[in-house]
């Protein structure tokens, strides 16, 4: 089935889904959803269809090679989110075209559910104990919430006390059967998080993500030395190189985000190197619908697979939810906190086409919120 036509459609809160048609008619569905730069993926992935139309979508592996290393420039995360989306919807296409899910592709399922977590802020640390137990009134048994608001370079240490309150009060409500992640979210120092990693241990935190900044990554390992508390991190990683140095570091998750890093197909070969390191994966997916599906039929199929984010309800979400774009609901509920096997073909879900193309004629702007510390001078958001 050659490739008719690509189209990209920029639809609220801040994503960006692909659409790829075959001259059969079978049309698959991609998310290249990168968040506060979505014009700039648009333009990459029109761009790469100059490439794609008029050629055969099964040869999902080819494409993958062509559109990652066809060119002299590559890599980054413009360019791999705009992989990403092409290449979830070349697995859609497939799936579809042959009545399987893409797991069964991928080596068939290898579990019957994915345990799922929610959000619930923490930037600001009024309300957390009320938006935990609002994430256990819909099912889940995980959270993440932020560490902080914006931290300064040094920690005071009113501001290391409030990490631990805020990590505190969601303990309280969880109790001791249920798991909260606590996202550093790349605004601490390595001194910082040296720091506070060891104070949360009586708190037993799931996981500490993004300790530093990863072009700091070459640094992670001397937090995971300092703490017992699992370090996790990948979501501004896009490739299996990205990732070595982490592995080697000692991480004990690794978060590579399906639209940023490859999509299916070099998330899969993430994994796959992450169970050489004993490291557990757990993607990155703050995003929409089509995102949360291609991670779940990765994980499916993924024997060290952890737990999967996923954005109903996020504070992120302005103008529209995950749910809004899929046709049936029922295969992204939440069961005891688990999402069940996904049997629909391809990635599992019904796009809803008109939705999409109303969201997309309204378009967003969505860009990342600008931190200055109290002298100025720029913060990590």
């Amino acid at each position: 089935m050659n490739i008719s036509r690509v189209e990209t459609f920029l639809v609220a809160p801040r994503w960006l889904f692909v659409r790829i048609e075959t001259e059969s008619g079978v049309v698959g569905w991609g998310e290249a959803s990168l968040e506060g730069h979505s014009d700039a993926v648009r333009t990459a992935v029109e761009q790469f269809a100059e490439l794609l139309v008029g050629t055969d979508s099964a040869r999902i592996e080819d494409h993958w090679q062509v559109l990652t290393k066809g060119g002299f420039y590559r890599g980054g995360p413009v360019l791999g989110s705009a992989v990403s989306g092409i290449d979830q919807a070349l697995w859609d296409i497939k799936g579809k075209s042959l009545g399987v899910s893409v797991y069964e592709l991928l080596g068939g399922a290898v579990r019957d559910r994915i345990r799922m977590y929610g959000w619930v802020g923490g930037d600001d640390p009024s309300g957390i104990a009320d938006a935990v137990q609002a994430q256990l009134d819909v099912g889940l048994t995980a959270v993440k919430m932020n560490a902080s608001g914006a931290m300064s370079r040094s920690g005071t240490v009113a501001e290391i006390d409030g990490v631990l309150k805020r990590v505190a009060a969601a303990r309280e409500v969880l109790g001791p059967e249920r798991d909260v992640a606590v996202d550093f979210h790349g605004r601490f120092t390595l001194a910082n998080a040296r720091r506070i990693a060891p104070l949360l241990e009586s708190l037993h935190p799931f996981f500490i993500e993004e300790p530093v900044v990863p072009e700091n990554s070459h640094l992670i390992g001397q937090l995971v030395q300092a703490t017992s508390v699992p370090v996790a991190t990948g979501e501004r990683l896009y490739n299996r190189q990205d990732f070595l140095p982490v592995f080697q570091a000692g991480i004990a998750i690794a978060q590579p985000d399906l639209s940023h890093a490859g999509g299916i197909s070099e998330v899969r070969r993430i994994a796959a190197m992450a169970e050489v390191y004993d490291v557990q994966l757990a993607p990155h997916c703050p995003l929409g619908p089509i995102a949360l599906a291609a991670c779940l039929q990765v994980g499916f199929a993924t024997p060290n697979f952890l737990i999967q984010e996923q954005s109903i309800g996020i504070h992120y979400n302005q103008g529209a939810e995950v749910l809004d774009y899929v046709l049936d609901k029922s295969p992204l509920q939440f069961v005891n906190g688990n999402i069940e096997r996904l049997t629909g073909p391809g990635i599992g879900i019904q796009i809803d086409e008109s939705a999409v193309r109303a969201a997309d004629a309204r378009g967003h702007s969505w860009r990342s919120p600008l931190w200055r510390h109290s002298d100025g001078s720029l913060a990590e958001w």
